[in-house]
C-alpha cells in the first residue's frame, strides 16, 4: 500500500485528504482504517480526510483491516 503523500505541512485549522493506493488493483481486501499518533494535533476521518487541530507533528497511519498492509504520512501543523 502507498499513500499519495509521505509528508505534508498544513496550517492550523486547514483540511487535507490522503489517498491510499492498494496493490494489486484486483485486491479483494480494500477496506482500511486510519489512525493518528497524536489525535489532539491532527484529526483523521475514516475517509482519509483530516484537519490540523494544534501546532505539532503527527504520523497518520492507514492499514488494511486485516493488518497486512500499512502506509504512513507525517503531517506537520503550523501556526
Amino acid at each position: 500500500m502507498l499513500l499519495d503523500k509521505t509528508t505534508l505541512s498544513v496550517k492550523l485549522g486547514e483540511s487535507f485528504t490522503l489517498t491510499p493506493t492498494i496493490a494489486p488493483a484486483s485486491a479483494t481486501n480494500r477496506a482500511v482504517t486510519w489512525t493518528s499518533s497524536t489525535p489532539g494535533n491532527v484529526m483523521i476521518a475514516a475517509s482519509g480526510s483530516g484537519v490540523g487541530l494544534a501546532v505539532g507533528t503527527s504520523t497518520i497511519t492507514v492499514k488494511t483491516t486485516d493488518g497486512a498492509k500499512t502506509a504512513t504520512c507525517v503531517v506537520t501543523v503550523t501556526a
